[in-house]
């Protein structure tokens, strides 16, 4: 069945409009309680946000749905996506909400679930919350007098999360000595992130860490590495960690200013858990959208690729599945199941940084593990969805570049599973020659799907 919530990350949309109004926040609440209510006990679901505006209507909707269907709630506030999945196992809870919209501008926002265990719902689970808000059999369902549920806070959740994380850090390491530029984005880890460095002993320089509502990830953040890029030459720092929204990724810049991406930040730590030995079936998993450049320094390094659709879940379903322990995306989601069940930039940097720390080498020689083939994603915006096939015009200019490109490069078209975007990304020898191509299709497609930018 063909989900009509759900994308590839929870639900999400402009904030006050649908599926993200209060009225389905409601309807979320109440369908997720009812789908993870336990029958024989009180039941308890973890609601966290991000820093956006829109965050305060949605938590109290959702809230509500839930107590509802006497369930309890814990409110946490802002807090990392990774934070509230590491909360929602901590504390044996049912289940954990997260109210962002990650890397997209305030006015949007999303929805999504974490089970029990702190991992995302498989498909089937969203199909049943689905059905039930659908199918309107919640109606004949509610409690009523003392069995509807109570609202907690939890005030001491940024304080357990940053414990957390420190202790995913080598004891025997610390980062005295380490000059970092951190930039929040204006987001869910603008208390988090500066003092876990800080307590391991980083001198920090914190950016995008004064949110006020509507200026989360605002020219900041992991999608405009360039701020920390500047203020990494600015302050001569070793190097920048730029997390995004809601803080499940980061990417880095070395001592020079430099953009490492997620690609480049998955050879790093593989070739270190290839030589301890800690890189089950010497396999990374990445997503269709990582550079061929990761494949070709694993193979050097005698290990391997494994590929799934884009989408840290899908990264997360294939370790699971086979017993992987490390992957990631070129975007900065990278995942260690050894330390948590989603992706987390701080992690995720504390891992990288203590490399750095035992190896003594600056991020540029770490980085040099892998070189990236040229590369170039183009996004245009669409008014609607259609396959390829539908388009046969927009399928012969792909197929023209793919004839031209032949073995020394390739063509990936997808549509964004959180936005109304279609991606085009082309891989090649000449970043010149593959740029135009990408522009040829993106101009392609523009004139058949091509949507106006929205309004702010």
């Amino acid at each position: 069945m063909a989900k009509k919530l759900f994308g590839t990350d929870g639900v999400r949309g402009i904030a006050n409009m649908y599926p993200i109004t209060t009225e389905m926040a409601m309807q979320l609440g109440r369908a997720a309680a009812y789908v993870f209510k336990h029958k024989d006990r009180r039941s308890r679901i973890v609601i966290g946000k991000d820093t956006r505006l829109s965050g305060y209507m949605i938590e109290n909707a959702l809230a509500a749905g839930i107590c509802s269907m006497g369930v309890d709630v814990l409110l946490v506030g802002p807090l990392p996506t990774p934070g509230i999945a590491f909360i929602t196992a901590s504390m044996r809870a049912d289940a954990g909400v997260v109210i962002s919209a990650s890397h997209n501008p305030y006015h949007d926002n999303g929805i999504k679930f974490f089970a029990r265990d702190g991992f995302k719902l498989p498909d089937e689970l969203e199909l049943k919350i689905e059905d039930l808000i659908f199918s309107d059999r919640m109606d004949s369902l509610r409690p009523t007098a003392d069995d509807v549920g109570k609202a907690f806070r939890v005030d001491d959740a940024v304080g357990r999360y940053i414990v957390y994380l420190k202790h995913t850090f080598p004891r025997e390491l610390d980062l005295t000595g380490l000059k970092v530029v951190i930039d929040c984005a204006h987001g869910a880890a603008y208390r988090v992130a500066p003092a876990v460095l800080e307590e391991l002993g980083a001198e920090v320089i914190a950016y995008g860490v004064h949110p006020d509502g509507i200026n989360i990830n605002a020219g900041c953040g992991s999608t405009y590495p360039e701020v920390i890029a500047a203020a990494v030459r600015e302050h001569k720092a070793d190097l920048g960690i730029a997390l995004d929204g809601d803080a499940d990724r980061c990417i880095f810049v070395d001592e020079h200013g430099n953009e490492v991406d997620g690609d480049h930040i998955m050879a790093i730590c593989a070739k270190d858990l290839l030589a301890k030995g800690a890189l089950p079936d010497k396999t990374v998993v990445a997503t269709v959208m990582s550079n061929m450049g990761l494949d070709i320094a694993l193979r050097q390094l005698g290990g391997r690729v494994v590929k799934t659709d884009v989408g840290d879940r899908y990264v997360v379903e294939e370790m699971r599945r086979h017993g992987y322990m490390f992957g990631g995306e070129q975007s900065g989601h990278m995942i260690f199941l050894e330390h948590n069940t989603t992706g987390d930039g701080m992690i995720s940097a504390l891992q990288v940084l203590a490399i750095l720390q035992k190896s003594g080498k600056p991020l540029s020689e770490l980085a040099a593990v892998m070189t990236a083939l040229p590369q170039v994603l183009v996004n245009v915006r669409v008014s609607e969805r259609r396959s390829i096939e539908e388009l046969p015009a927009v399928g012969k200019v792909i197929a023209d570049v793919e004839g031209r490109l032949g073995d020394n490069g390739r063509v990936l078209i997808r549509y964004s599973g959180t936005e109304p975007l279609m991606r085009i990304m082309l891989e090649g020898q000449d970043q010149d020659d593959i740029t135009l191509m990408a522009n040829e299709i993106a101009d392609a497609v523009r004139s058949h799907l091509g949507a106006e930018e929205p309004g702010v």
